[in-house]
């Protein structure tokens, strides 16, 4: 009778199930997003065990004797194979728990999008998109007051970011018009905070220095 596999032996064959799936799952979702009724974490997790059920599937009907042998040997006992041949069975890990299901997800999000004119884009919101590598520049937002407010924009400012809400601070206040437009910078300042949940308009002004 075969020695059963420890506690740690145990834990690592569930990684080697489970992984294809968790790494297919994740390029799928980076590659295409995540579909409103995809937004369970408990349907996300399901998606990606039956993923990785259907890859580990693939792998033993085109290479079972193989890996069996990296698993298990009868008279060596667990993973003796990989232990007797670790570059192989690297290479082995490589592909079947990274590359394929990389692959494969990757291709199936291309088909999926083949003859749309739009494209997803990794960063979640478009607020995040916005404050991405965002160059110096005056900001100002009209609140729902009615009242205009803005600041410099500068390396001391800080934007929030999903999946926090949307807030800002600028490190410079400036006083300004009814108008928006901006007049001189407020003495003594030392920035301002702005909710966005209180913002009707933000505008970013583009210049070379302060």
């Amino acid at each position: 009778m075969p020695q059963a596999p420890t506690t740690v032996m145990q834990a690592v064959i569930v990684m080697l199930l489970v992984l294809p799936g968790v790494t297919y799952q994740f390029v799928r979702e980076r590659s295409q997003g995540i579909s409103p009724h995809h937004k369970d974490l408990g349907e996300r997790i399901l998606r990606a065990l039956v993923a990785g059920i259907v890859l580990d599937t693939f792998y033993v009907l085109l290479a079972g004797n193989w890996l069996v042998k990296l698993i298990y040997d009868r008279q060596q006992g667990w993973l003796s194979g990989a232990a007797n041949n670790p570059r192989p069975a690297a290479l082995t890990a490589l592909l079947l728990l990274v590359a394929i299901p990389a692959g494969a997800a990757w291709t199936l999000a291309w088909w999926g999008r083949r003859g749309s004119s739009s494209a997803y884009q990794a960063t979640p919101t478009a607020w995040d998109e916005t404050f991405n590598n965002r160059a110096h520049c005056f900001v100002r937002a009209r609140l729902k007051s009615g009242e205009w407010v803005g600041g410099w924009y500068g390396e001391r400012s800080y934007a929030s970011s999903y999946p926090e809400p949307p807030d800002l601070y600028l490190q410079t206040a400036w006083a300004m018009t009814k108008f928006g437009r901006f007049t001189n910078r407020l003495e003594q300042t030392d920035g301002i905070y702005i909710r966005i949940d209180e913002v009707e308009i933000l505008d970013f002004i583009r210049i070379d220095q302060e």
